[in-house]
């Protein structure tokens, strides 16, 4: 069990802590010159056979509230510290609401230096301190009388910690693992090592972890779990990483970035949360206002986008997307805490609901019903149902940070198709499909010398137009399965044929057999217009006529491929990918592999770029998405 002190500047909680843990949680020489925790301080107590408990000492002080929210995420409970001299004061408040913010439900309350105060004020203390902490998250919380000086109250404290630790039990290892990282700093002997709370899965030594966002890979060279040398740790431990890693300096890994498995690494720089405005708040949170966004460990600067409205009003909630000065790694869940641009003031805090959402259109009706359903208990199911067109599935599982094993049980589930990337209810794919098909029909009927309905054409004779993403998935789905078919940029039935006026299909069938023959070189137009002594308009014509049928492509102004010599060149392009380190290949290495000559080549890897199967990076090529021919 990981948890966190708060509580105002001076009310003793170091001093708590060392009484529970017997350790100093101030590691820092100024902070023991002066008495004062700037920093994360921690400390662990052995609270039973195989129950660890994890304190993370944060500072009081106003000046570092920032340092103060790096240490609360992903805690399991809090030790709420009031004082019994002073009793509740602003940090108090502070600390109070950014916990709630943050939906802690767990925790005790302390009230220390009950030696220096008479039993009356201790009391008077603990009835404030409990009223205050009646309508948050630790409205429940058990108020307890201590003293870090006499030692009173600190055994019953540490029986109040015992049960709480049996009742919080060790968190499953869910998702893939994810560690905030609050401290950074090199060991002479060993290396880098970072220190941080584990959110979520689980990690051993040898495993490869990314940094993110910056997306530096790393190795874990050792581990130590809540103090201890070990072999692994999971979600819910304090951890300490020693890495290794090519290019991986000090400098790379820093408070606020994450350690993760590389399937959950997805920066984003914007996030769409559910956020709640302190009932504290002198006026609402406005449109555009510009913030300090608290997440993970991290700190940063962004502006809010209120999405329901203008502003969202003192003690209200709403929805909101958080535009950000940087790249972040969030995913759905993660608690949110907004600060006022001086980063004086907490505002606002809430959880995210979509750490993945849309620049454009994002304030309409259906999109903010479709958050209603993202911040639901069942996320999945929801989406399925209410999507018309289906949704990222893979964009989800990145989402929501779901293993093999959770992907596996939700692709399980009954009434749902499972199309390339995409996840759509069964009835609706079902109708989708049919509605393609009989376009198709109803088109070809009408234009029998057709060769088809390009893609984009097709898509937009459906009404609603659904996107192009699904529109893809589905038609790819359709032509795996033999009811449609593709060729030279249009969607027919299979077998379908338009025919070429005869006058064309005589010149045509002379013209066929040269192209074919050229193999991955075919004869440029002016070149066939002499081999068949014909006009060179009228050979171009009748190629056009070809292409439009999809039985040649047209690679440059004077050039035509067969779809299959175009399928062979791009298979040449993936092997090079594949065969090449950074998957890419240069125009050089495509020539001398395919021995088509630099000319064609040239023409050949911009046709591949328009396509968009190829993407050139300087004197590079990557290969973007799979051949469609």
């Amino acid at each position: 069990m990981i948890v966190a002190t708060a509580g105002h500047i001076d009310h003793g909680k170091t001093s708590l802590v060392k009484a529970l843990t017997g350790t100093d949680a101030d590691r820092l020489p100024e902070e023991k010159a002066r008495g004062l925790t700037i920093d994360l301080g921690f400390a662990y107590w052995q609270a039973g056979p195989g129950q660890t408990v994890g304190f993370i000492d944060v500072p009081g002080h106003e000046r570092f509230i920032k340092n103060m929210l790096a240490g609360v995420t992903g805690i399991d409970a809090a030790l709420l510290i009031v004082a019994a001299d002073d009793g509740p004061m602003p940090q108090t408040r502070e600390h109070l609401a950014i916990l709630d913010l943050l939906g802690v439900q767990r925790g005790i309350i302390a009230v220390t230096k009950a030696d220096r105060a008479e039993p009356e004020r201790v009391q008077a203390v603990a009835e404030e301190a409990q009223a205050l902490a009646a309508d948050t998250g630790l409205g429940a919380a058990p108020v307890l009388p201590v003293s870090a000086i006499t030692g009173e109250g600190v055994p019953e404290l540490q029986r109040m910690l015992q049960r709480l630790a049996g009742a919080v039990g060790r968190r499953r290892a869910s998702g893939r693992f994810r560690l905030a990282v609050d401290r950074s700093f090199t060991l002479r002997g060993a290396g880098l090592v970072v220190t941080g709370t584990a959110f979520s899965g689980a990690v051993k030594v040898g495993d490869r972890l990314m940094v993110s966002p910056g997306g530096v890979e790393a190795r874990v060279r050792a581990i130590h779990a809540e103090n201890v040398e070990a072999h692994a740790a999971q979600a819910g431990q304090r951890v300490a990483l020693n890495l290794a890693g090519a290019g991986l300096r000090r400098h790379a890994v820093s408070r606020g970035d994450w350690l993760l498995a590389p399937e959950a690494h997805g920066p984003t720089r914007r996030i769409d949360v559910r956020l709640r405005v302190l009932g504290s708040e002198a006026r609402p949170l406005r449109d555009r206002t510009p913030v300090h966004v608290h997440l993970g460990a991290a700190d940063m600067t962004g502006r809010v986008a209120v999405l329901d409205g203008p502003s969202i009003a003192p003690g209200e909630a709403g929805w909101a997307q958080l535009l950000l000065d940087r790249e972040i790694g969030a995913l759905a869940g993660d608690g949110v805490v907004l600060r006022d641009q001086s980063a004086m003031r907490t505002m606002a805090g809430g959880r995210v609901a979509d750490p993945f959402p849309p620049a454009r259109g994002r304030a309409r009706p259906e999109r903010l019903a479709e958050l209603a359903v993202r911040a639901g208990e069942d996320p999945f199911g929801g989406l399925v149902e209410a999507a018309p067109f289906g949704f990222d599935f893979a964009r989800f599982v990145l989402a929501h940070n779901l293993n093999d094993a959770e992907q596996a049980a939700l692709r399980r589930r009954q009434g749902v198709v499972f199309a390339g990337p995409v996840a759509v209810d069964a009835g609706r794919w079902q109708a989708l499909s049919d509605a393609f098909e009989r376009e198709v029909d109803a088109w070809t009927a009408a234009h029998p010398d057709s060769p088809g309905l390009g893609p984009v054409a097709l898509r937009r004779r459906l009404d609603p137009v659904p996107p192009r993403d699904i529109a893809e998935a589905a038609l790819a789905a359709l032509a795996g399965a033999g009811r449609l078919a593709r060729s030279g940029g249009f969607v027919h039935r299979p077998g379908h044929r338009a025919a070429l006026a005869p006058e064309e299909e005589a010149l045509w069938q002379r013209i066929e057999p040269l192209v074919m023959e050229g193999g991955l070189r075919p004869p440029r137009v002016r070149e066939l217009a002499e081999m068949l002594k014909v006009d060179h308009a009228r050979v171009d014509q009748v190629l056009r006529q070809a292409g439009r049928f999809g039985l040649v492509r047209r690679v440059a102004d004077n050039r035509w491929f067969p779809p299959a010599a175009l399928k062979g060149l791009a298979d040449i392009a993936e092997t090079l990918a594949a065969e090449s380190p950074d998957g890419r290949f240069t125009a050089a290495a495509y020539k001398d592999r395919s021995g088509i000559g630099r000319n064609v080549t040239i023409e050949l890897l911009e046709f591949f770029d328009k396509e968009g199967f190829t993407r050139r990076e300087g004197d590079a090529r990557r290969i973007v998405r799979e051949w469609r021919g």
